[in-house]
């Protein structure tokens, strides 16, 4: 009696698991009895027939499948080697159920043969640049099986594309030769530029030295041009009065002699005329009519000093009278 009633409690406590099946949150199950497909069980607790039922399990929310690393020949006849990641999510458990064997898989192999087929329509600089596009192919030859079996690619992402080491090193090749061309046009670039900055200087520097040169030029020669001029009205000015003043030192001296015999100029009073004339700046005409007296700009009258002409006319005057007066001293001794 004992051993049966263990046996009893054993088997009611077998048929109570196999009739209550327990679905988690984020889960569905696919129920079939007697290997007929009966109904999905959504999250909770069901009671199902005991020992002739059985459930399928599928994880609604979105997994990761890996796509091992696959190796591919591009378009170009460069091998590369790649793998990705694909996000997948159960829309229709039955039909994930019903319409493959096993979609995860069905699901992989899938997005195996997919990316091997993309890289081989592609050539391998697209390969290593254009990731975005790899993406978007593989996503949509991958979407209308899917879809059948009731499954969603969420997104497809390829995480490494690799040449084979033949190609990396020929590209390492072809970036170096790209880099030193580069570097050496910029270098040819900043010699051209600099050479053009140092012959614009040049050029700035040239046209203001010659300006500097030739403004130098101009006022020197407008110096000389104002000196000529100055000198040439004091030459003029003062080369008639230097002739009269050399003749009235003659004068002078001759009547400081101590000789008995005077020799007087022929032109004394011409002498003494030109005198007057030019501290005057008048002369007469042979009818004895005045002719009216030049006028001096006030740059000659500062320069000959006619500011002092009642002066000079005092000293001529007491220098005419010496003269006369020892011309009649020496009159009778000449006779």
């Amino acid at each position: 009696m004992a051993i049966a009633g263990i046996l009893l409690l054993g088997l009611a406590a077998i048929t109570v698991n196999s009739a209550v099946e327990i679905v988690g949150p984020y889960e569905k199950r696919a129920l079939t009895v007697f290997g007929e497909y009966r109904k999905l069980l959504d999250p909770g607790i069901h009671f199902i027939p005991p020992f002739v039922s059985a459930t399928h399990r599928f994880d609604m929310r979105t997994r990761v499948f890996d796509v091992p690393k696959q190796e591919a020949i591009t378009e170009d006849n460069s091998p590369v080697i790649a793998d990705a990641v694909l996000y997948v999510r159960v829309m229709d458990p039955k039909r994930a159920f019903l319409g493959v064997d096993d979609y995860e898989r069905a699901v992989a192999n899938l997005g195996q043969t997919t990316l091997r087929a993309v890289l081989g329509d592609m050539k391998l600089d697209e390969t290593l640049s254009r990731r975005d596009v790899i993406n978007t192919r593989i996503r949509e030859e991958i979407d209308p099986p899917t879809d059948e079996w009731g499954i969603r690619v969420e997104s497809v992402e390829v995480r490494e594309v690799m040449p084979s080491r033949s190609v990396v090193g020929a590209m390492e090749q072809q970036t170096s030769a790209e880099r030193r061309r580069r570097a050496m046009i910029l270098e040819a670039q900043g010699e051209r530029r600099s050479a053009i900055e140092m012959a614009e200087g040049e050029k700035a520097s040239n046209i203001i030295r010659a300006q500097g040169e030739k403004q130098s030029q101009i006022l020197e020669a407008q110096g000389d041009a104002v000196s000529i001029v100055l000198r040439a009205k004091s030459a003029e000015s003062m080369g008639e009065r230097a002739i009269i003043d050399r003749g009235m030192d003659s004068l002078k001296r001759i009547g400081e002699s101590k000789s008995a015999t005077f020799v007087l100029p022929q032109e004394l009073s011409s002498l003494v005329g030109r005198y007057g004339k030019l501290l005057s700046g008048s002369d007469v005409q042979g009818n004895g009519a005045m002719l009216e007296s030049n006028e001096f700009d006030p740059e000659t009258e500062k320069l000959l000093g006619l500011d002092d002409i009642e002066e000079m006319l005092t000293e001529l005057d007491i220098e005419v009278d010496e003269a006369t007066e020892i011309g009649r001293e020496t009159e009778p001794k000449a006779n």
